[in-house]
């Protein structure tokens, strides 16, 4: 495995954390487009989310696609029909693997997931993420030869199951840690398309002197990564999102202009557990993000919810919870208004 350091980065462009923290919610959400068959939509012109239910209650899913071990880190594929999972169930690598389930079109059940072995190690391995065009596999792994603790690889993808041999990404091994990885963990790398720079890679990093910078704790913030001729560069906090508690794991609108999180904030009286999932808009992808809301009682428990991992057409968003025990797959839909 190859790795890159800060003076040679990359030209390739959570163990599933679990957290029992707490958090609130707002159903307000400031407007925001999206384009749905051409059409720009507005925040308001989506139903509210409905309740979650576990992805087993899709008509046709395999009843082992949640298992008594812990299963999340949802990523769906842009046609709807590949589903990338971490789980340490039965027939793992190694710790926290990435799993693998498909079905033949977006009304069928999914398949038993299985082990993609091309990928993974004999250490953690999660939090998988397609690129838009479908060819590059971003994902975190504690292998030995990282950064330290959980580090964000790339690798191309050659078929649901085979892939290309993982790089790392940049990595600062010491203070100020402005690069992509560090010696702490990060967490669900999210590749946006940019076109007057490239990708720009959201993910969440628990390295010290974030947001809330007292050098006493390091809690997770929610980063961005702008990529310059295929180079990522420095990890910037992306402002509008991040408090003074845990925010990480963001998944961002296919126009970029609506962004998923776990967050642990308090809000008093609307928090509903541990961690809960929040959103946030903006209304062009050159502004900060606004209008922080809780996701509400419809989506988040009194348990902790993770990895709000969102379908491309801006309809599904799936989800990890520990609502049942042992974390699993969740999902909620919102559908489009007269």
């Amino acid at each position: 495995m190859r790795k890159i350091t800060r003076s040679a980065r990359t030209r390739l462009t959570s163990v599933i954390v679990v957290m029992a923290i707490t958090l609130g919610c707002n159903d307000t959400v400031s407007p925001a487009r999206v384009v749905t068959d051409g059409v720009a939509l507005t925040q308001a012109q989506f139903s509210a989310w409905s309740v979650a239910a576990s992805i087993e209650t899709v008509p046709g899913t395999h009843p082992n696609f949640n298992t008594p071990s812990n299963d999340g880190c949802p990523f769906v594929s842009r046609d709807g029909k590949t589903f990338y999972m971490a789980s340490n169930r039965t027939g793992t690598m190694g710790g926290l693997d990435i799993w693998v389930s498909t079905r033949e079109n977006e009304s069928a059940g999914w398949s038993e997931p299985v082990n993609v072995e091309s990928i993974n190690s004999t250490a953690d391995d999660f939090c998988p993420t397609i690129s838009r065009d479908g060819h590059l596999f971003y994902f975190v792994s504690r292998r030995s030869g990282g950064c330290g603790q959980g580090d964000i690889y790339v690798s191309r993808r050659r078929s649901d199951s085979d892939f290309e041999q993982p790089e790392l990404l940049p990595c600062d091994a010491s203070a100020p840690y402005d690069a992509v990885n560090s010696p702490f963990d990060e967490f669900s790398p999210f590749p946006l398309p940019q076109a007057w720079t490239g990708p720009v890679l959201y993910f969440s990093s628990f390295r010290p002197a974030g947001f809330a910078a007292d050098g006493a704790t390091a809690d997770s913030d929610i980063y961005m990564s702008e990529s310059h001729g295929g180079i990522f560069g420095q990890a910037q906090l992306v402002a509008g999102v991040n408090s003074d508690v845990d925010d990480g794991q963001p998944n961002v609108r296919a126009d970029g202009q609506e962004i998923f999180f776990y967050s642990t904030r308090v809000i008093p009286g609307v928090s509903l557990g541990a961690a809960d999932l929040y959103s946030a808009t903006r209304e062009s992808n050159s502004q900060p993000w606004s209008g922080v809301a809780n996701l509400g009682a419809n989506v988040n428990s009194n348990a902790g919810e993770t990895r709000p991992s969102l379908s491309w057409d801006g309809h599904t968003l799936y989800f990890g919870s520990t609502r049942a025990g042992s974390n699993d797959i969740y999902f909620t839909t919102r559908v489009r208004q007269p």
